[in-house]
């Protein structure tokens, strides 16, 4: 097995990294962090060029390593074909598995499939179901065109990006920074664990309120995935 740190002098060079280390000599101005503002500053602004022409939409979220033709697969597939035949718009990561299987529910109902793409040494590769591919260098850019044009998310099960996902969501929604919008855990089971951590650990010991355990929804149902986000949009009026 390889060291940690040998793994990372192997792995290729990526944007978020590059932004994230300490500077330790001089270097080309082209290359320092004032620069580098310039090429973020750009990627907001084609993110936000073109997300606010897509209307209300729904992020996907889950793991990049969920086989096609897995029955979470198929439940991704059949929620997001679910949310695009009532008109909304879905988007994912851009990759495969989870984020494939949401793109190809929109996509096979003529629905919008947005994939924000970012460069990842292992799992990132396209999925060939967008009809709106983007491409990111920063991981905290695209997090913020997922926050900005949702109005729900539908985690299904995957690892620490999931997680990170899901956690900033609830962040967001429990400070008051987003409005409350659905938050749908797909897969009872797969989520039992933390979700009991949350009620034993969290709540227990007084680090949340016991209301912030209904900032989330948890079901084995496509429909029932689904009806959720469509119901809180046409509350809304956003369908």
């Amino acid at each position: 097995m390889r060291s940690f740190t040998s793994r990372l002098r192997h792995e290729p060079h990526h944007e978020d990294r590059a932004l994230l280390q300490v500077p330790v000599k001089l270097q080309d101005f082209t290359r320092t962090d004032p620069w580098r503002i310039f090429r973020i500053l750009g990627e907001f602004v084609e993110g936000f060029d073109a997300l606010s022409k897509i209307g209300p939409a729904v992020t996907v979220f889950g793991s990049a390593r969920t086989a096609p033709g897995s029955p979470f697969y198929e439940a991704a597939a059949r929620t997001s074909q679910l949310l695009a035949e009532a008109g909304l718009v879905v988007i994912t990561g851009g990759g495969p598995g989870i984020m494939e299987a949401a793109n190809l529910g929109a996509f096979r109902v003529g629905g919008t499939s947005v994939g924000c793409n970012i460069e990842l040494p292992m799992e990132q590769r396209p999925n060939p179901f967008q009809t709106m591919p983007l491409h990111f260098r920063y991981f905290f850019v695209r997090k913020m065109m997922f926050v900005k044009y949702s109005i729900a998310y539908v985690v299904f099960p995957g690892g620490f990006g999931t997680c990170d996902e899901l956690f900033e969501a609830l962040t967001l929604v429990q400070t008051g920074k987003i409005e409350h919008f659905p938050i749908v855990l797909y897969g009872t089971d797969y989520w039992k664990g933390l979700l009991d951590w949350i009620h034993t650990r969290m709540l227990e010991e007084g680090c949340i309120s016991s209301c912030d355990e209904s900032l989330y929804l948890t079901t084995d149902d496509p429909v029932e995935a689904a009806d959720a986000v469509i119901r809180a949009a046409k509350k809304l009026d956003y369908i």
